[in-house]
């Protein structure tokens, strides 16, 4: 069985914590807890008949203030930076925190979750996606995600995999 490092960053309260547990767990909590420091969670997949083991770091959320310590980024394989789509500053943050995983190893494979798309209307949660897409053309895979109901949680984990496995 392989291990792989994956790690969620972010600004604070975009969904990270509970995109993890949908993926690990499939479990939902509408209670917000703010995360310190770093939670890790393993879930076991298939892919390719190979067998891999995912490292999932949860890191404390980003704020104005405080960025996320580099350090957590050391040896990580793949990385999930995750927006709030309804938050425009967390969208706009988002080119911040690929800038601090690749300052850290550009072979870190990195996609982007547009969480919380459950909470806009169908067609402009497209919109944004297609426009943050063309905005971030060098990250091979930009998606919607909802934690809440579950819409493209297992999707970003495999296609995060694949890239990974693909290196």
């Amino acid at each position: 069985m392989t291990s792989k490092k994956i790690i969620l960053i972010g600004d604070f309260s975009t969904g990270k914590t509970s995109l993890i547990r949908r993926f690990v767990d499939n479990q939902f909590s509408d209670k917000y807890l703010s995360t310190i420091g770093v939670k890790i969670s393993r879930k076991n997949i298939t892919l390719d008949e190979n067998e891999i083991q995912n490292i999932i770091w949860d890191v404390e959320g980003a704020t104005e203030s405080k960025m996320l310590n580099a350090s957590y980024l050391l040896g990580t394989h793949g990385s999930i930076v995750v927006a709030d789509i309804t938050r425009e500053s967390s969208m706009e943050n988002i080119k911040e925190h690929i800038d601090l995983v690749r300052s850290v190893s550009d072979k870190t494979a990195v996609v982007i979750a547009l969480n919380k798309s459950d909470l806009l209307p169908r067609d402009e949660a497209e919109e944004i996606l297609a426009s943050l897409q063309k905005k971030f053309s060098d990250i091979k895979f930009v998606t919607l995600t909802s934690a809440k109901s579950s819409e493209g949680v297992t999707a970003l984990f495999q296609e995060l995999n694949n890239l990974i496995m693909s290196q």
